[in-house]
């Protein structure tokens, strides 16, 4: 027994041993190739005399005002140049441990905020503006991330979300603007998109439907649906499209924070509510009792059944509580950000929001990590193409898309995917 655990001990040290420094390399060169890209494609094309302005206050905010940024083009640029080949040499030195991928996060911003020195040489960026549009972008992706975590958790696929959102803005325009209240606006759109959850949970659980079929055919109602609505009645008559918005709530003393309150802290009731569905959602899922029921039924439902646990109830409720979250995000295109409905608005976040889920690997705070990163592709986008970029305007439009297929090419497959995911459950 000894001679055979020794030698194989050995082999797994020896593989280990080999392996680690390979990786090391590899995190080290791409951090070269970022530092080389910095150098010359950004550094070496700018005049020398050439100011970068970034302003630090969103436009429109008075509380929490900061200082713009000044910064002298090409010498920011050879600093970051520097950075980035210091972090990479420590890399394939010695490496970085548990938070190489950290580091590596680090050098891939310094590449971005290099980015934007170079596109904004001899003229001004609004950067913290730039920001706050990410976060506030990111809200629809993460939220409809959540609701994809809820519902596939409990091992019921819902592509669904999309049309969800949809609908939860039609609704949320067309009420908030017959009733001129928000909170009646947002409780319309969340029960609409509650409906079609329980329709999708009802041919999925019940009748055993093919689950992506069945998110398919709603997707489709439902822009179908709100077309139809949409050319008949809101466009035809405006005061059926014209819903209040929430307005910006700064929180007392932490909106005051420079930088940082504007963007966290004094922004509209969505951006706060992505914030308390991301805690209760981590912490129900994670340190609850339901929350390890949800998840135990998407694992291994008879296992779960077994222990008396009620599979088709808990699925019901877990798409349920998923078609919650939609409505909101999809209330946030028409009560929080556009103030009217157009046809199609939601433009793919439903799923991008599978996407952000898939990223953070069903889990709510990765998924929260990975829509901001969407949210960020989105703003950097919009932002550069008003500014007037060297890059053609459609291709900055199409960056978080672009994204998306990056990350699922990347990504899918790679996390760990509930195991009964999809699976009718018929109860023996």
């Amino acid at each position: 027994m000894t001679t055979t655990t020794a030698p194989t001990t050995m082999a797994v040290h020896k593989t280990i041993t080999q392996t680690s420094p390979v990786k090391r390399i590899i995190y080290g060169i791409i951090e070269l190739a970022f530092a080389a890209l910095i150098l010359f494609i950004f550094a070496q094309t700018v005049p020398a005399g050439n100011i970068t302005t970034f302003v630090m206050t969103p436009g429109g905010i008075t509380i929490g005002k900061a200082p713009d940024w000044i910064l002298p083009t090409q010498l920011t640029l050879y600093i970051l140049v520097g950075i980035s080949v210091v972090l990479a040499a420590i890399q394939m030195i010695r490496g970085f441990g548990k938070v190489t991928m950290i580091v590596l996060g680090v050098v891939a911003i310094l590449f971005i905020f290099s980015f934007l020195t170079w596109q904004a040489s001899g003229k001004s960026l609004n950067l913290a503006g730039m920001l706050s549009s990410a976060v506030l972008l990111s809200v629809p992706i993460t939220l409809g991330a959540y609701s994809g975590i809820l519902c596939e958790r409990s091992g019921v696929i819902n592509i669904a979300i999309e049309g969800m959102m949809l609908m939860g803005a039609m609704v949320g325009a067309l009420v908030g603007s017959v009733t001129h209240s928000l909170i009646i606006g947002l409780a319309a759109a969340i029960l609409s998109s509650v409906l079609l959850a329980a329709v999708h949970a009802v041919l999925s659980i019940k009748y055993k439907i093919n689950q992506v079929i069945s998110g398919t055919v709603i997707n489709i109602f439902s822009t179908g649906m709100t077309s139809f609505i949409s050319q008949k009645f809101l466009q035809t008559n405006q005061a059926l499209n014209s819903p209040p918005i929430f307005p910006r709530i700064p929180i007392p003393g932490l909106a005051e924070i420079p930088v940082i309150g504007p963007i966290l802290f004094n922004t509209n009731l969505f951006v706060y509510l992505m914030v308390a569905i991301l805690i209760i959602l981590q912490v129900a899922l994670f340190s609850t009792r339901w929350g390890l029921r949800v998840r135990s039924v998407g694992e291994h439902p008879k296992a779960a059944d077994t222990l008396g646990i009620n599979v088709i109830k808990t699925r019901y409720m877990s798409v349920l509580l998923g078609g919650v979250v939609a409505g909101i995000g999809g209330a946030f295109f028409t009560l929080g950000n556009v103030g009217r409905f157009d046809e199609e608005m939601t433009a793919g976040k439903g799923f991008i929001g599978l996407a952000a889920m898939l990223f953070g690997n069903y889990s709510p705070l990765g998924a929260t990590g990975a829509g901001l990163l969407f949210g960020f592709a989105d703003s950097l986008g919009s932002k550069l193409s008003l500014l007037g970029s060297a890059i053609p305007p459609q291709f900055m439009a199409m960056a978080p898309y672009l994204l998306t297929m990056i990350v699922l090419a990347g990504f899918i497959g790679r996390g760990h995917v509930p195991a009964a995911d999809g699976e009718p459950y018929e109860k023996e």
